[in-house]
């Protein structure tokens, strides 16, 4: 009869972290992978552990980064029914837990912390070189690029159009926003039962220091993309923005209220220079003045 292996199953959790085009890998160590292929960030869930409190530890000791890890998750089981591990043979079942996970980002270059572990090398790599087969990378890096879908997120958003002569009230995004450096309409998020115009009057009164009388509903404009929010993470991002009217006091000068916000700057910019792509605007700029003609 043939010897029948001793069983063991190991449970591991794993980061998929995508940014810009680029995923990051970890390289393992020769003992684990004889020709040393690239694998996703994560490691073996310890008896007791949140898996999910397990990846952070992991991605902490593989790289160097603090991450943040979603609520989802895919599963895959591996069988290796005759595997070599620590000196010997087994009947091996890996299962694998594989989370949407993201760093900052403005994280430093990732680095190898944990001495003598499996890992022996980190860092960002095309997904093109991944998906063409350039770079070696184990199965569960592929299957779960296969599966991944971005994060969801839509977000309402209200703001203003404020003009007076032929100056536009704008904004200017500040590094912890997206599109830092450019200009928009002053406004911001909905909280949940919050009345629209409301929300115009806190926002404008927040990031220009002016209160403004909300007027009509101007326009609804929505922005769709897939890219990486200020958080780090890779997201697939849909704003509704409903834009109003607003009026403000004769002579009001704007000053930004709100600090370590989204919003750096606030200012009366001169139509003209809007119109000739002097001022870098968001689009929402152009719709509302559309709209208001």
């Amino acid at each position: 009869m043939p010897k029948t292996l001793p069983k063991v199953q190991r449970v591991a959790a794993y980061g998929l972290i995508l940014r810009e085009g680029r995923i990051l890998l970890t390289r393992l160590a020769r003992r684990i992978s004889a020709d040393e292929r690239w694998h996703l960030p994560g490691g073996g869930v310890d008896h007791g552990e949140d898996p999910r409190d397990a990846l952070v530890r992991e991605i902490r000791e593989e790289t160097g980064l603090a991450a943040e890890v979603g609520e989802t998750a895919h599963v895959y089981s591996a069988h290796r029914p005759s595997m070599w591990r620590q000196g010997r043979r087994w009947d091996y079942q890996a299962l694998r837990i594989v989370y949407d996970a993201w760093v900052p980002a403005d994280a430093p270059a990732p680095r190898v912390v944990e001495v003598g572990g499996s890992t022996v090398d980190v860092g960002w790599h095309p997904v093109a070189d991944v998906l063409s087969g350039v770079l070696p990378v184990t199965d569960v890096v592929t299957g779960a690029l296969a599966d991944h879908r971005p994060f969801r997120l839509q977000r309402l958003a209200v703001y203003a159009l404020v003009r007076r002569g032929d100056d536009v009230l704008l904004t200017r995004i500040s590094s912890l926003g997206a599109h830092p450096g450019a200009w928009t309409l002053p406004g911001g998020g909905l909280d949940h039962g919050e009345s629209p115009r409301d929300a115009v009057a806190r926002e404008v009164r927040e990031e220009c220091g002016v209160d403004c009388e909300v007027g009509e509903l101007l326009d609804v404009h929505d922005t769709h993309f897939e890219g990486t929010a200020p958080s780090g993470r890779f997201e697939d991002f849909h704003g509704v923005h409903l834009v109003f009217r607003g009026t403000v006091a004769v002579g009001a000068e704007p000053r930004v209220v709100e600090t370590d916000g989204t919003t750096d700057a606030a200012a009366w910019v001169p139509l003209a220079e809007i119109e000739a792509g002097e001022v870098r605007t968001l689009d929402v700029v152009r719709a509302a003045l559309e709209a208001d003609t």
